[in-house]
């Protein structure tokens, strides 16, 4: 009895922690759509055989959403279609209708942008010529479903540009989903609970999942503002972690998981590495990474995080990948290359099944251009350096002279040398506190300068073999270039 009346009294006391009760149905063609997973971003469950659901939302919930199934395309932006809805004081029902996907998307495409941050109406020129690589890409690749993902710095804390981006990005006919960065929160108020309320007004949850083939898509917001005008770190809060552990309870194991988020949970193998932390980079990566690498323990698993505007590629165990994905606006917009070395651009995954391949694209580069090299540099003398943007273990870099294999090249840390040179002088760019940045990405080779000709060899994990030889070290369009990459 003792034990009963306890229950109950625990159960009496959460009870103010939760609203009113809400139902309704997912729907599509007018019939109910079974098992899909329905949250306010607390409480989760499923509809029923008939497309039913009922939840009680946490009492300071302003949305409910659901998990787009596979085989469905539901809408991003409010209005009919869409996937989330505002919860209105007085209404209780919340009905959901979606479209049968036209198209088999066990095979489908993601167009992966990160950090276009339009800082004012002045870049939208800008934004609207790298968004044409967008389209182009798209163009080429839209036989199977395709759809985008922006991982967040929408814009720089200018709110009021968002339907302009919106308008440039919808050109491109691709459909993108988005992810909030730290520049689209308020980043002032006395708390992080009030900071999402301007990105929901135009984005919907600022976390959420979707499912598309079979593979399971999960949305974080890990920007964590506290309390400070302007400040945030990289942390998920608990709220967060325990609403990711309900989703994934509804996802098989055989799934391929994908998280998107803002900032990166590593940036090196140091970051995951015993008890090593660094208060000075508690905003460049995400302290509590551990709690997300539990709950994917179980699957297959790949994180795209941006933020740094740079690239970089982590193996964080056989079965979890972090691609750091770069700035489709450069530097900032100070210049075409990043602050790394590498071109402005995007990512292209496709999906066959739970198998995935992906490939760097330069907005205003080839395909194949895939890397820099750097021949007897001022700031690398005496040595053929490359830089390999989008590097990852799996890949191999081998240098040759005459023919002959010399070595395979040597990685080591670095800054680039076209960036130093384009960064140097800060009076010069919009920007004065762009400047070049180490990168983890950069190779290296002694030279023979009696050598009559030189090849940089780059190997990516799909066996794309990416050639530059000596000569190449101006813009891509001057050089000899061959590469045995597929097409898109």
């Amino acid at each position: 009895m003792k034990r009963v009346l306890l229950t109950i009294l625990s159960l009496a006391m959460l009870l103010p922690l939760y609203g009113k009760a809400v139902k309704g149905r997912v729907l599509c063609e007018g019939k109910g759509i079974a098992g899909v997973v329905v949250s306010d971003g607390v409480s989760v469950t499923q509809t029923d055989a008939r497309g039913r659901y009922r939840l009680e939302p946490y009492l300071d919930s302003r949305l409910v959403f659901i998990s787009t199934p596979s085989g469905y395309v539901s809408s991003v932006r409010r209005g009919e279609g869409c996937f989330w809805r505002e919860l209105e004081p007085g209404e209780s029902t919340y009905d959901f209708t979606l479209r049968r996907n036209p198209k088999d998307d066990s095979r489908h495409n993601v167009i992966v942008i990160a950090d276009p941050q339009i800082a004012e109406a002045e870049e939208f020129p800008e934004l609207r010529h790298n968004a044409e690589a967008v389209r182009d890409c798209y163009d080429r690749v839209a036989g199977d479903y395709t759809f985008g993902l922006c991982l967040g710095d929408i814009v720089g804390w200018n709110h009021a540009l968002y339907p302009e981006y919106n308008n440039i990005m919808d050109s491109t006919g691709v459909v993108f989903r988005s992810v909030i960065g730290n520049h689209d929160m308020t980043n002032y108020g006395r708390s992080f609970e009030g900071s999402t309320r301007d990105y929901e007004k135009m984005y919907g949850p600022s976390y959420y999942s979707f499912n598309v083939g079979r593979v399971h898509y999960i949305v974080l917001n890990d920007n964590f503002y506290v309390g400070k005008d302007w400040y945030y770190i990289g942390y998920l809060p608990e709220a967060q972690l325990r609403w990711m552990e309900r989703d994934l309870s509804y996802v098989g194991k055989d799934m391929k998981v994908v998280v998107s988020l803002h900032i990166p949970t590593t940036l090196r193998e140091w970051d995951r590495t015993g008890y090593n932390f660094n208060y000075s980079q508690i905003a460049d990566v995400m302290c509590n990474r551990k709690a997300v690498y539990d709950l994917l323990a179980p699957y297959d698993a790949l994180i795209l995080s941006g933020h740094t505007h740079t690239g970089n590629n982590e193996i964080i165990t056989e079965t979890l990948m972090e691609q750091n994905v770069t700035s489709l606006g450069g530097a900032w917009w100070c210049g075409p290359v990043c602050v790394d070395g590498g071109p402005a651009g995007f990512k292209l995954y496709s999906f066959d099944g739970t198998d995935v391949r992906w490939r760097f694209l330069g907005c205003d580069t080839p395909d194949d251009y895939q890397m820099k090299v750097y021949v007897d540099s001022p700031y690398f003398p005496g040595e053929v350096v490359v830089n390999v943007w989008d590097y990852d273990p799996l890949w191999k870099v081998e240098y040759f002279e005459d023919g002959v294999k010399v070595c395979d090249m040597e990685r080591f840390e670095g800054k680039d040398p076209l960036t130093l040179e384009l960064y140097k002088d800060p009076s010069s760019l919009k920007r004065s506190w762009v400047q070049a940045v180490l990168t983890q990405n950069l190779f290296r080779a002694a030279m023979s300068r009696d050598a009559k000709s030189r090849e940089v060899r780059v190997t990516d994990r799909f066996g794309n073999v990416y050639s530059e030889y000596s000569g190449m070290t101006d813009a891509p369009a001057t050089g000899e270039r061959t590469s045995g990459a597929a097409p898109l």
